[in-house]
């Protein structure tokens, strides 16, 4: 008989911890609420419906995520083939075609003839079954009550945000310019530069601007404690607020983008990244905002090139869940009590898209290797894979939402000599030879198509 696997939800990580299953052997029940229910964030009935921007960060091996996208690629990882089937271009960044990146995810997981998509809105957990937990930030309220009498522990809430899209026809090119920042790739991003009196004028009308009112569940956990907001994914008028230099450090950072006429630095620069490879839409760089929508019109309108840009969608806030991993999950994202329980996805405390299809791909590999009757798989913390993986489950500080960095990485066992870069590049060298091993010795050889 196949041995038989539930995964919960089919964002990214659920529908990476059902590939990889299914394609181990086990036949696959995946349950997804969408068309059914949406979450007050999701509208599109596809799976992986991509919500707070469409970018997946740098390529590059000297940064931790573009290892984790290089490991999770090696591992013929389904979210990483969606990805580059439907890369548009944002230099050295990876960015994608939201709508046809869904559509693909879809379209592979519908296709697969050991995956049934189940379209319902589950509230208890199928019993005496192997797993997988990736219901994601905004589980709903009913599966949320039943997580916390299973886990005998309060969840956690943070925010998350999404940033505005304006439709590129009516941005102003003749002062936006396009330019990647030192010049890396192609130049595919709008760059709206400020002199210090624009600037200033922005950043007054941008800290004094209305907020949206947020529904009850957005600003409250369950016992009417205020929500906390995650250092990654912060509101940029939040920012703004914690002081008046703060975006020239982060989002409006004018550093590697000069002007093209006559190479002097900018006081500050609003990034515009490409939406759709036929890049008739931008979203704006670092602008997560729940400013209500008319506020975001006129004070985004501010921005030089913006002056008469038509929003495609406004920021909009939401809230993001998560558990206490350390004292719950192991390396393998199985809970410790309960071997035949796993969870995957920002609900476990890796932030970002690329972080939760990791551990969508860790949790759906083992899920089926126990199914099978199989020694787990433990990925070493010398990859970004394990590094996530251990960082989840045995943090030692207040447990926070984490991206993935070299500072989680094992350092090297010897000093690499060229600085920063070299080292980082020798840490993804050592990373992957390891998960080329790691693929080749215990997951291709018991892929059954």
């Amino acid at each position: 008989m196949m041995p038989t696997i539930h995964v919960i939800g089919a964002g990214l990580a659920g529908c990476e911890a059902a590939y990889i299953a299914a394609r181990l052997g086990c036949r696959v029940f995946l349950h997804e609420m969408k068309p059914q229910k949406y979450s007050p964030a999701h509208h599109n009935p596809d799976f992986c419906e991509l919500v707070c921007s469409n970018s997946f960060r740098s390529n590059q091996l000297t940064n931790a995520i573009g290892l984790l996208k290089a490991e999770l690629s090696s591992l013929s990882s389904l979210i990483m083939e969606a990805a580059y089937e439907t890369e548009v271009s944002a230099g050295s960044a990876l960015a994608v075609d939201r709508s046809l990146f869904a559509q693909y995810v879809t379209q592979k997981i519908r296709s697969h003839e050991r995956i049934t998509v189940v379209e319902e809105e589950v509230t208890e957990l199928p019993k005496d079954a192997i797993t997988v937990v990736a219901t994601g930030p905004l589980t709903s309220d009913a599966f949320s009550e039943t997580l916390k009498q299973i886990l005998s522990e309060e969840s956690l809430h943070f925010y998350d945000a999404a940033a505005p899209i304006v439709d590129a026809a009516t941005i102003n090119t003749d002062i936006a310019f396009a330019a990647s920042r030192y010049g890396k790739g192609e130049a595919c991003y709008l760059n709206c530069p400020m002199d210090r009196e624009q600037y200033e004028a922005f950043y007054e009308a941008l800290i004094t601007a209305e907020e949206a009112k947020l529904h009850e569940f957005d600003t409250t956990d369950s016992d009417g404690k205020a929500l906390t907001v995650f250092e990654g994914c912060m509101p940029v008028e939040v920012m703004a607020r914690r002081g008046k230099e703060t975006l020239l450090f982060g989002p409006l950072k004018p550093v590697g983008l000069p002007d093209p006429k006559t190479g002097k630095e900018f006081h500050a620069v609003v990034q515009l990244r490409r939406e759709n490879n036929a890049a008739t839409m931008y979203n704006l760089v670092g602008f997560q905002t729940h400013l209500t929508f008319s506020e975001q019109k006129r004070v985004f309108r501010m921005i030089p090139g913006l002056e008469n840009a038509e929003f495609l969608r406004y920021g909009v806030m939401h809230r993001n869940t998560f558990i206490n991993s350390p004292k719950l999950l192991n390396t393998c994202y199985a809970m410790k009590t309960n071997p035949h329980l796993f969870f995957a996805g920002q609900m476990t405390g890796v932030e970002g898209y690329i972080e939760s299809a990791s551990s969508g791909y860790v949790a759906g590999l083992n899920a089926a290797l126990t199914a099978l009757g199989k020694d787990p798989c433990i990925f070493p913390d010398t990859t970004a894979i394990g590094a996530l993986s251990h960082y989840i489950s045995s943090a030692t500080t207040q447990f926070q939402p984490m991206n993935v960095n070299f500072g989680i990485i094992a350092p090297l066992d010897k000093k690499v000599k060229g600085g920063k870069a070299a080292r980082n590049e020798a840490l993804s060298a050592r990373a992957l030879a390891t998960v080329e091993t790691v693929f080749h010795n215990r997951i291709k050889v018991d892929f059954v198509d």
